[in-house]
């Protein structure tokens, strides 16, 4: 039955809503990254302006250390997402070829996890983190990352092994492939969509997070959202034309990401959605 005008207006009207509420606030902070200061703030906003590039000199002048904390983002973030897609793919393997009540009471418990917010379990992590000596280094907030991912990582990674038929890894096994041969050979390549979706969501995490940076790190393996948060704390008072260049930087690489690879992560949302 063909949908009619007014379900069609309605789902336009939310889209549009949903694409205003994100984008608007995004376009209005890297238009004024390249405003003159007294042009910030002017009420009503105007979209008519000499663009300047002042800003991003003065970031890169005043604050460059905020150009090492990207690449800190940057190391850290990569190395948390082959960590989770690599853990989740032998995970989502053994959750989609093996059955026991001890597997589904660990996928339970893998979810509920997941559901506690990171600051619960900071405070009592500190004094471990302490005793282990990773506090500020690039080991800690990559294995908090991976950790916090995993879950999420290995359903995604699940429902993509879960398509690909067993009777692959039953024709391997009489061809005498091992578990290993299989995993490696058969079902990475089949379920790599899977792969870069999860990839996805690690990079983008690990990339903006704020918490476990600012707790455990002071200048070796700080990231750049904790620079920014430090230009917000300035004594000379917020240089909102600084800021709004930092945050311009601070989200260009994960944009330019999430777009190169925007199919993948629609394929990870709708996966399980349709079964051929």
């Amino acid at each position: 039955m063909p949908e009619s005008w007014l379900s069609i207006a309605l789902r336009a009207l939310v889209i549009g809503l949903l694409l205003i509420w994100s984008v608007v606030p995004v376009s209005m902070i890297v238009l004024s990254s390249f405003k003159p200061t007294p042009d910030i703030f002017t009420y009503p906003p105007t979209l008519l302006f000499e663009p300047t590039l002042e800003h991003y000199r003065t970031l890169w002048e005043k604050w460059p250390d905020f150009f090492l904390t990207l690449r800190n983002s940057a190391i850290i973030a990569l190395c948390a997402m082959a960590l989770t897609v690599f853990s989740s793919a032998l995970a989502g393997y053994v959750y989609s070829r093996y059955r026991s009540s001890a597997l589904a009471g660990s996928a339970v418990f893998l979810v509920a996890i997941r559901l506690l917010p990171p600051i619960v379990i900071t405070l009592p992590l500190y004094p471990v983190v302490d005793f282990l000596k990773l506090s500020d280094s690039y080991t800690l907030l990559i294995l908090l990352y991976a950790t916090f991912f995993v879950s999420l990582g290995t359903m995604i990674l699940k429902t993509f092994i879960d398509g690909i038929p067993e009777e692959l890894d039953q024709a391997a096994i009489i061809d005498g492939a091992s578990e290993l041969q299989i995993l490696w050979r058969i079902i990475v390549p089949l379920s790599a969509q899977g792969a870069v979706a999860a990839s996805i969501f690690v990079f983008v995490y690990a990339w903006n997070e704020y918490l476990f940076a600012f707790i455990f790190t002071t200048t070796r393996a700080k990231t750049a959202p904790v620079v920014i948060s430090e230009m917000m704390a300035s004594l000379n008072g917020v240089d909102w034309g600084l800021l709004f260049a930092a945050a311009t930087t601070q989200l260009l690489p994960v944009v330019t990401f999430v777009i190169l690879v925007q199919k993948y992560l629609i394929a990870g949302l709708t996966a399980g959605s349709v079964k051929g």
